[in-house]
């Protein structure tokens, strides 16, 4: 569902001119508050927001708290987990080794990891662009039981599934997998006789004087990071512990929203890579991705973006190459509707139409209504929402799409909160659900029940 509703947005707001007007600097930090205090009231956005364009920055604040036991605010210096954002400094640094002639693009796994089954088919551009077909680790019935918590060493991570059948011939087709990034990681320590955490502090922090941006481990002491938190029946809990150092290359690294500027400065230049690298990694190869970002058109103005999403964490980095716009968003809360949040700050930039979020609390409905709605709804041949129950909570899954969780807001409505929309479940005439439909905008999507 998320491609789905992703896509759609996308194409709503792409339409209009080339020549969009901005908003004005005080409007805009006025609109944000405005916006941002929406999601708030709602337990939805708590972290730091970067806007910036031709070199002003425009909005730098931070929003909520970074400690919520202790009262300790946000602010644009509180250092917040990054998740996948991580994935592009991976993507620079095995162009710079590429630079250097230590390695190339076509080189395949197996130069690597000699043992590594059909290594000889993938290639490094294969794991940059994830188009390998290797399944992705974090999706593994041993992640959430062990993997979560335990240190592992990344040959440890990459023997879980080294072994596994892959998902599709290298190149095929487009899935989006960590595994990718964790064996770029390995590359990265290989060729350049580092370790990753080391290789990133000296070959890109360092340059670019990113002082509030390291590689987090659980026995690292790092002042100013935030605690990362859940919602839990719409009451702030911390999430769950998260061994950081078992994400390595493909989202172990925190920093702050000033130092992500500093990192978005860097590549309009060539202080890191040349224009050519930049090129080939800002080129989109499948599914609107290049080398660790993802590459699409919004309002007509192409974009550079790529969100994060890991324990306790959201992030997102949107930047308007031709037009020198970045907005920068990093969150303490996992639930944030981060992408929601973009489009609709990127609305506000270019002074176009959005809409603040109607404040909607969240109910506690009881496991067994919860369970009464568990099942296979077909919204078109070949694509189906699969309803499902977990540790108290009601999880739905379109086709080929990541599982997001339904928040109850009364006994048959629910709201998916990181695409802000609506799925209501009705009855027939013996009480019995028939079918889901999916709220988007003023339109409705019946799915009937098949299963």
């Amino acid at each position: 569902m998320r491609k789905i509703l992703l896509l759609s947005l996308i194409a709503i707001l792409s339409i209009g001119k080339s020549n969009v007007a901005l908003a004005q600097k005080d409007d805009i930090q006025k609109k944000v508050d405005e916006y941002i205090d929406a999601h708030m009231q709602m337990n939805q956005f708590s972290g730091s927001i970067l806007i910036a364009k031709n070199e002003q920055i425009l909005v730098n604040k931070g929003y909520g708290f970074a400690n919520y036991e202790f009262d300790i605010k946000n602010t644009p210096v509180t250092k917040f987990r990054i998740g996948s954002l991580t994935k592009g400094f991976t993507a620079v640094a095995i162009l710079q080794l590429e630079e250097k002639g230590l390695l190339t693009l076509d080189d395949n796994l197996q130069k690597f990891i000699p043992d590594y089954p059909r290594g000889n088919e993938i290639t490094i551009k294969n794991l940059l662009t994830h188009t390998s077909g290797i399944p992705n680790h974090t999706e593994l019935e041993d992640f959430n039981k062990e993997r979560r918590v335990y240190e592992y060493s990344i040959i440890e991570t990459i023997e879980t599934f080294k072994n596994k059948a892959l998902e599709f011939n290298p190149g095929e087709e487009f899935n989006y997998s960590n595994s990718n990034y964790i064996l770029l990681g390995l590359i990265i320590e290989q060729v350049s006789l580092m370790s990753y955490e080391e290789y990133v502090k000296h070959n890109i922090f360092e340059p670019l004087n990113m002082k509030n941006s390291g590689f987090e481990y659980p026995q690292k002491v790092i002042k100013n990071l935030t605690q990362g938190y859940c919602i839990n029946d719409n009451e702030i809990e911390k999430a769950k512990f998260r061994n950081m150092s078992n994400a390595h290359a493909s989202g172990a690294l925190y920093s702050t929203t000033e130092d992500l500027y500093k990192w978005d400065r860097a590549l309009y230049s060539e202080k890191l890579i040349s224009n050519e690298s930049k090129e080939k990694m800002f080129t989109e190869f499948k599914d609107n991705y290049g080398f660790g970002w993802g590459i699409v058109n919004v309002f007509n103005h192409k974009m550079i973006a790529h969100s994060g999403d890991i324990d306790g964490f959201t992030s997102n980095i949107s930047r308007f190459i031709n037009d020198d716009i970045s907005i920068i968003i990093l969150s303490n809360f996992e639930q944030t509707p981060i992408n929601r949040i973009n489009i609709d700050l990127i609305s506000i930039v270019f002074d176009k139409k959005y809409t603040i979020p109607k404040i909607i609390k969240s109910i506690k409905l009881s496991n067994n209504i919860l369970q009464s709605f568990v099942g296979e709804y077909e919204l078109q041949p070949g694509f189906v929402f699969s309803v499902s129950f977990n540790d108290d909570k009601l999880l739905c899954q379109a086709t080929g799409q990541p599982k997001l969780e339904l928040t109850p807001i009364s006994e048959s409505e629910f709201m998916v909160k990181e695409a802000n929309v609506k799925i209501s479940f009705e009855k027939n005439s013996n009480q019995e659900i028939e079918k889901l439909i999916l709220h988007q905008g003023d339109k409705q999507y019946p799915a009937p029940k098949i299963e």
